[in-house]
């Protein structure tokens, strides 16, 4: 007889499993990551865009969307710090 892998062990199988290629845009270094790292990547990249565009009205670097940045930026150094090297740094 077998069992149903239970929902708890298949949750956490997806939530680390590293299914998502990022490359670092400068060499073309990619790393594979699991969703929320991919999440965190991108949210990176979207806020840098969005405070770029948002210092245009509100001064060099006054925008909160720096912020949010750093966040994301800090997640990874704690979190992943051979992706952040690879991919960020």
């Amino acid at each position: 007889m077998t069992t149903a892998p239970n929902k708890e062990i298949i949750d956490h199988i997806k939530s680390t499993a590293k299914t998502e290629e990022r490359m670092n845009r400068f060499n073309g270094e990619s790393v594979m990551l699991t969703k929320e790292e991919a999440r965190r990547h991108d949210c990176i990249f979207l806020a840098e865009v969005m405070a770029t565009l948002d210092d245009k009205k509100v001064g060099h670097g006054a925008s909160k969307h720096w912020d949010i940045m750093r966040e994301h930026l800090n997640w990874f150094r704690e979190n992943n710090a051979e992706a952040y090297m690879v991919l960020l740094d």
